[in-house]
């Protein structure tokens, strides 16, 4: 049995990771610590929990009972948690912040080597590492429907990306942009061609290109002589939930039938992420661990569609993916997540 311990444990990722955790055969949770919330009972602040469990959040960070530590900070916090803090050598840690994402800018803390946590990148890395740094929510969703054409070498203009998140990719603390008055009914833009999960997204499209096919970079990752990837986010009027057009152009004499087909190959053997023939719709995947995957060819056009859960596949479901691919478990395990049919 994995002990698990958690920190950060009273937030929206929090919150999900309990709810998972608590049904994992695998897996129990050895604490759930919470600065904020020391001695409360965990159903009085996740109140979904209510009749599920009676935790409480700990004041206490007992490490040596965990085997694993999920951290489900803010960003930024991570790396300043871990030059605060000794967590022992043996103990693995899976890091939901964007500190650790990014080779080149990387802080070294400690001694700890970081891996990637997209299985579909670096699933038999993802096997064998200690530290973990999970993909963000925009990132994952976008990686899953680039990836394939990456490897195909078919990135060589730039690319157009255009995606919209629910209210809680912004995390619980009310801002002006998440309250219900604001959001409900409304759409907004923001951090355009500016979105920090940008650097995440070319690093994993630059890992799997061709070696002589053009460099991946960005308005704010720029590569000289490379592609671009224009990114659009957009605030949805919705709780949870990512969904994201690409536009590819591809080369004029590309066989549009292998591409597809390429598309199918790659996602063949993925526990959670799938090619469909059919359009998507956000329902399909929310509450769910799973990326559907779907793409079309209009007038020598690569669109491709990706939808995920933001909390689930964008987050804590995918870190629990992780956990189990690090200590050898069933890599659904825990995950066995369906979708509501209205």
């Amino acid at each position: 049995m994995t002990r698990v311990g958690i920190l950060g444990a009273a937030g929206y990722t929090g919150g999900e990771l309990i709810r998972l955790l608590l049904n994992h055969p695998d897996a129990t949770i050895a604490f759930a610590h919470s600065e904020s919330n020391a001695g409360c009972a965990v159903a009085d602040v996740h109140e979904g929990l209510t009749g599920e469990t009676e935790l409480r959040f700990s004041a206490d960070m007992p490490f040596e009972q965990a085997d694993v530590v999920f951290f489900c900070f803010g960003h930024g916090k991570s790396e300043q948690f871990l030059r605060e803090h000794e967590i022992p050598g043996g103990v693995k840690i899976i890091d939901m912040a964007q500190d650790f994402r990014v080779e080149r800018l990387r802080p070294s803390v400690k001694g700890r080597t970081w891996v990637y946590g997209l299985p579909e990148l670096n699933r038999d890395e993802i096997r064998r590492a200690s530290s973990v740094a999970n993909p963000g929510c925009f990132a994952t969703c976008i990686e899953l429907g680039l990836l394939p054409a990456a490897r195909q070498g078919l990135l060589t203009s730039d690319v157009t990306v255009s995606g919209v998140t629910g209210s809680t990719g912004a995390g619980q603390k009310p801002q002006a942009t998440t309250h219900f008055s604001w959001r409900e009914g409304n759409m907004s833009v923001y951090k355009l061609l500016t979105h920090q999960h940008l650097h995440e997204i070319c690093q994993s499209l630059n890992q799997v290109r061709p070696q002589d096919s053009l460099p991946v970079g960005s308005p704010i990752d720029r590569v000289e002589g490379g592609v671009e990837i224009d990114f659009i986010p957009w605030r949805g009027d919705f709780a949870r939930g990512i969904f994201v057009n690409s536009i590819v152009r591809l080369p004029d004499d590309t066989d549009t039938e292998a591409v597809v087909a390429a598309y199918r190959d790659y996602y063949r053997d993925a526990a959670f992420t799938h090619y469909t023939d059919r359009s998507l719709d956000l329902k399909q995947v929310v509450n769910t661990n799973k990326c559907l995957v779907h793409a079309d060819v209009v007038a020598g056009k690569l669109v491709v569609s990706t939808c995920i859960d933001n909390l689930l596949k964008g987050a804590v479901g995918q870190a629990v993916q992780n956990m189990n691919l690090m200590f050898g478990l069933d890599e659904r395990s825990g995950l066995r997540l369906k979708a509501s049919a209205f």
